[in-house]
């Protein structure tokens, strides 16, 4: 554990202020909430920061853990607003004296550290969501763009919070799993940080305030539609739809705040009511170990036609969430079940192919999808109508099951990965009964998008059209998932080869979970 080296009066209140780095520049007093800064071996009072809203985060100053062998300790925090909900900064101090950031990041974590900014930054004024960028040396797609402002300070800090207006954060992520920031709150400089997304199991922390689980009950939150109490369990829920009138409210603001919602349809598209009923928990294996799942929220969607004479296609998604785990989504569409989770980097695209962690996609379907029904609690705002612009990509050959989506919302892009599973397997996992088990069953074509509405699955001629189209932008190891799908003496694969290594690289996008907002750094 660190050593506290520095102790000085609050020169409004007279409290005891300490800090743990004698290269900390600043603190929030935990009695009056004076912003102080050190000048000397005094501190001079600049402001007075906002109380911090209760939003249940595990997370708490004097929380430790440790990263690489190496032991920290939580010893401030920033709690940030913006458009779309509010997000933490937790400040990390590391036994050598080495300060970190641990902030929230759409339902899970990104540790960074703060760096020099690259001299081949871009100017934040000309970023926009889903563009590819150099920084750095290297290539980065942003992930998000948002305005945001501090919403109150807590504790020690290497440099004085920015009180008061508005700033710019810039979220990049690249292909090797890297996340960037371009944080503006500093009016003299722009900040620069690179980190890499984080599990709080894997950080062996101590101190956690009570389980993530915990009913939040003693809220006292009214519906604003209806009166009826809203039970909140999850400590990151910032909306909730009630029980009683369905309406979908928005907590964010935490207690005190106005409650925000809007009413919905109180039934899903045919009166349906979800197959696995929310608080069901059942034991998966989502690109790992076996872990225990909890289905905590319900979306319906649909795709929005570009054409008159289209059907409109609906499918289901369940978001679960585990302790360890986090968040996931367990998606059921007619073309079959699918699962898929954020993911913190971005693929390499070439053309309609996609490259993510030594597999090879090719994009199915483009389209434009909305949320039409919700149930249950979720870790982001959920907004009437929530519109994305969608895009699905299937493996390739050995990786035929496997499955990335893109989706872009406004200011922000998102990716997330997963694979097909086995209406079985979900039967089996969630307890579903024999006699309501037929209706889990899906028509699952060998090339079926698991995310992809119906009418959007590519058939086996269509896939080899498309192949041919783009064998020019094929690399040598799509050339092996070529061989794979089609066989060594297919003229597929022997054009490939025959142009392997040829043509630009392209394509943008970036971030992890589906277009949701949430709170990220």
């Amino acid at each position: 554990m660190t050593q506290r080296v520095y102790r000085a009066a609050c020169p409004n209140c007279g409290a005891p202020v300490d800090f743990a780095s004698a290269a900390s520049g600043s603190a929030v007093c935990s009695f009056c909430r004076s912003t102080l800064v050190r000048d000397g071996d005094a501190l001079r009072r600049i402001g007075v920061s906002a109380e911090l809203f209760d939003d249940h985060t595990p997370l708490q100053l004097g929380a430790a853990g440790t990263r690489l062998g190496l032991g920290f300790t939580l010893v401030g925090r920033l709690q940030v607003g913006y458009e779309g909900g509010t997000w933490n900064e937790w400040h990390a101090l590391f036994d050598n004296g080495r300060s970190a950031w641990l902030s929230e990041d759409n339902g899970a974590y990104v540790l960074a550290f703060d760096a020099p900014l690259p001299a081949d930054a871009p100017g934040l004024d000309t970023l926009r969501a889903g563009q590819r960028v150099l920084a750095d040396g290297r290539a980065w797609d942003v992930a998000s763009v948002v305005r945001a402002h501090l919403i109150a300070a807590q504790g020690e800090l290497p440099a004085p919070p920015r009180l008061e207006g508005e700033f710019l954060v810039v979220d990049l992520r690249n292909s090797a799993g890297e996340v960037a920031t371009l944080d503006a709150s500093d009016p003299a400089a722009v900040h620069w940080s690179v980190g890499r997304s984080v599990a709080i199991s894997e950080l062996a922390m101590s101190g956690l305030r009570e389980a993530a689980e915990k009913t939040l009950a003693s809220r006292a939150l009214e519906c604003p539609s209806c009166g009826a109490s809203l039970q909140v369990t999850l400590a990151t829920t910032q909306s909730i739809a009630c029980n009683e009138c369905k309406a979908v409210v928005d907590i964010s603001g935490g207690v005190g705040a106005e409650l925000a919602h809007y009413r919905q349809n109180n039934e899903g598209v045919g009166g349906l009511q979800p197959q696995i009923a929310l608080g069901s928990s059942g034991t998966l294996a989502l690109g790992g170990e076996p872990v225990p799942w909890q289905v905590v929220g319900y979306l319906e969607r649909c795709d929005i036609p570009t054409d008159a004479d289209e059907d409109t296609s609906f499918w289901r998604e369940y978001l679960l969430y585990g302790r360890q785990a986090g968040f996931a989504f367990l998606v059921d569409s007619d073309d079959g079940w699918s699962w898929v989770r954020p993911i913190t980097g971005v693929p390499v695209l070439r053309g309609p192919l996609a490259t993510w962690e030594g597999a090879s996609y090719h994009r199915t379907a483009s389209y434009g999808a909305k949320v039409t029904w919700v149930l249950g609690e979720f870790y982001w705002r959920v907004q009437r109508d929530e519109r994305a612009v969608v895009a699905d990509y299937e493996g390739i050959g050995a990786h035929a099951a496997r499955r990335l989506s893109r989706e872009e919302s406004g200011s922000e892009v998102t990716w997330s990965a997963g694979e097909t599973i086995a209406a079985a397997a979900v039967a089996d996992a969630f307890g579903i009964a024999p006699g309501a088990r037929a209706a889990l069953q899906r028509d699952t074509a060998p090339v079926s998008a698991g995310k992809t509405a119906p009418g959007k699955a590519m058939m086996i001629f269509g896939l080899v059209v498309l192949v041919m189209l783009v064998l020019g932008e094929c690399s040598g190891d799509d050339c092996d998932d070529m061989r794979a799908t089609f066989g060594e003496s297919s003229n597929e694969y022997r054009q490939c080869i025959a142009s392997a290594g040829t043509g630009p690289r392209t394509g943008g996008g970036s971030y992890g979970g589906w277009a949701s907002g949430g709170g990220h750094k």
